[in-house]
């Protein structure tokens, strides 16, 4: 097999590019704390409204039909499925 001839000042660049890039983002985030670096997106406001029990209760729920709902539904089913003919 033949190589191909490499241009090394190309090559160079785009190392040196992305070792650049690499330590900018280390140094900008060099500052903060592991926690302060997970947490930058939590506000300190309280919520508009206190969500309910119920609520909460509903949306369990619902959410717990929609994901099992159809999975059962094709689990209750499988033997019709395999003796049907298409």
């Amino acid at each position: 097999m033949e190589r191909l001839p490499v241009d090394d000042k190309s090559t160079n660049k785009s190392v040196n590019l992305l070792v650049i890039s690499v330590k900018s983002q280390v140094i900008n985030k060099s500052h903060m704390t592991g926690v302060q670096q997970r947490a930058t997106y939590i506000h300190d406001k309280p919520p508009k409204d206190k969500i309910g029990v119920m609520e909460s209760a509903f949306v369990l729920t619902v959410m717990t039909l929609t994901v099992l709902g159809p999975s059962g539904w094709i689990l209750s089913h499988v033997d019709e499925y395999k003796t049907r003919r298409p």
